[in-house]
């Protein structure tokens, strides 16, 4: 199971968070800097799977763009790998161009959407990238109506 899915960038600035398991707001910044403290140190030849605590961190560097997930230890790591770069695609393929921290924050109710169409109560759900991208095509349609 998926406990949180986070989106920082090279100092540290969290971006993007989600919970899919309650945390309370006040251990939330400690956790999230501990993390993002924990990926960004690693060397690049190192692995992308962390022991941490009671549980694991995937993550996967971006240019400028750390995508971390934390997961169950029953959670297949590979699996999770490949869906942080799934995610990555829908990105590239939704915005058009490569996706950069100001790509998300300008447009985080969008990045929003394409992470809840990928991941519910903490598990995968969809991985095929037109059935994601199919609520926000229909959104953009009638704005532009």
């Amino acid at each position: 199971m998926i406990k949180f899915v986070l989106m920082v960038n090279r100092q540290g600035q969290t971006r993007l968070s989600r919970y899919y398991q309650p945390v309370e707001l006040s251990r939330r910044a400690a956790l999230e800097a501990d993390v993002v403290r924990c990926c960004l140190s690693r060397q690049k030849e190192q692995c992308s799977f962390v022991d941490y605590k009671d549980f694991k961190l995937v993550y996967r560097q971006y240019a400028a763009l750390y995508i971390v997930l934390g997961v169950t230890d029953s959670e297949n790591e590979l699996s999770v790998f490949e869906l942080v770069h799934n995610f990555v695609e829908v990105l590239d393929r939704y915005f058009s161009r490569v996706v950069s921290s100001s790509t998300i924050m300008f447009n985080l109710d969008r990045v929003h959407i394409i992470l809840d169409e990928m991941i519910q109560n903490g598990h995968i759900v969809e991985t095929n990238k037109s059935r994601i991208l199919a609520p926000l095509t229909a959104i953009d349609k009638t704005a532009d109506s």
